[in-house]
């Protein structure tokens, strides 16, 4: 679970001061997007990031200065320093990022996420930031599951941003709404809507749990995947080997994948020791509607699998043709490395298609 606010929720139940910091907005290039986030203790950074760099080293200082104040506060970072500066940032654009140095405040907000999360149910963490003055900034924040989306937010205090609410969510996109002022007190200087629709991570299977399907674990999960791996050798599928991973499931192989919950948005890693392991675990997934399924292998290998595949009546032509075989974008890879950085560069290509295509539907 990748998730920053899950992953809050559970540091919140450890009850001790914290800070959340968000790019709430950005204009020209930045190290980071809309939505990045980063836990910080009075000690330093805990979890997530809002760019690293300068940006993210001013929002620490600020960060660590809220959480022992508990004064939630907005600042805006430029990007603007010469090229000729040793220790200036030259993106040259603005991060507008704001610290809440009180989110346990909202810990029912923070659970009811958390729950979705866990049931990889999407939804929409809505905040009003509410800027009384210099040094005062209160905070509200709300979690609308899909079903209260989809029912336009009725009884809800966003009933009123429910455009606004649904085009963010059917875009995947954080988006900053500046209220109007004659809406709100008249002791409120200024007040925003930050929306964040969070959705489930995709899903990666690995099969295989040999040294490819280490070493591509570990960049999938850096890539904001949940990581599953199935082996069955439990010498190669263990936490020690694969620290990086959501779920280690040690089984006969194709019987795993043949139980795994296949939906579409799982992507299918197919890298075991042998022929004949790859083929079973293709065989349990081949007709699934997994977004993604990729084996590795030389051509002349793949060759003779389709045809067998095709013969014993095992697959169709189309969905023999909708694997990816030989897996991986061809980057003339030859260590394990290279192919796990081929596997994984193919596996975000597909994502972002995917992702692109459903924002136009």
């Amino acid at each position: 679970m990748k998730n920053i606010h899950a992953k809050l929720f559970n540091l919140l139940r450890e009850k001790k001061p914290l800070a959340l910091a968000t790019i709430i907005e950005t204009k020209g290039s930045t190290p980071q997007v809309v939505g990045a986030s980063a836990i910080f203790f009075p000690e330093g950074l805990l979890a997530g990031t809002v760019g690293g760099g300068l940006l993210e080293a001013d929002t620490k200082k600020k960060a660590v200065q809220a959480a022992k104040t508990r004064t939630s506060k907005i600042f805006e970072f430029y990007l603007e320093a010469d090229i000729s500066s040793e220790e200036g940032a030259i993106c040259g654009g603005k991060a507008r990022v704001f610290i809440d140095a009180f989110p346990e405040k909202h810990t029912d907000t923070y659970e009811k996420l958390h729950q979705s999360v866990l049931q990889r149910k999407p939804g929409m963490l809505a905040t009003f930031i509410n800027v009384h003055s210099d040094e005062k900034i209160s905070v509200l924040r709300f979690w609308i599951d899909n079903k209260e989306i989809a029912q336009a937010l009725p009884e809800s205090p966003l009933s009123f941003f429910q455009d606004e609410v649904r085009n963010a969510f059917m875009e995947r996109k954080p988006s900053l709404l500046r209220i109007k002022k004659k809406i709100f007190p008249h002791e409120i200087k200024e007040s925003s809507l930050f929306l964040e629709p969070i959705f489930p991570l995709p899903q990666l299977v690995i099969a295989g749990a040999g040294h490819i399907g280490q070493a591509v674990a570990h960049l999938g999960s850096l890539l904001d995947f949940e990581v599953a791996v199935i082996d069955d050798r439990p010498e190669f599928a263990n936490k020690e080997r694969l620290p990086d991973t959501d779920y280690i499931i040690v089984d006969e192989i194709a019987r795993a994948i043949k139980n795994f919950p296949v939906s579409s948005d799982t992507y299918i890693v197919i890298v075991t020791r042998g022929h004949r392991y790859d083929g079973e675990a293709l065989r349990e997934c081949i007709a699934s509607d997994a977004a993604y399924i990729g084996m590795i292998g030389s051509t002349r290998k793949i060759k003779l699998m389709r045809k067998e595949f095709l013969e014993q009546g095992w697959a169709s032509p189309q969905q023999f043709d909708r694997v990816y075989a030989p897996i991986g974008i061809d980057i003339n890879s030859k260590t394990v490395e290279e192919i796990a950085v081929s596997i994984t560069a193919q596996l975000v290509l597909i994502r972002s298609k995917i992702q692109d295509k459903r924002i136009l539907q």
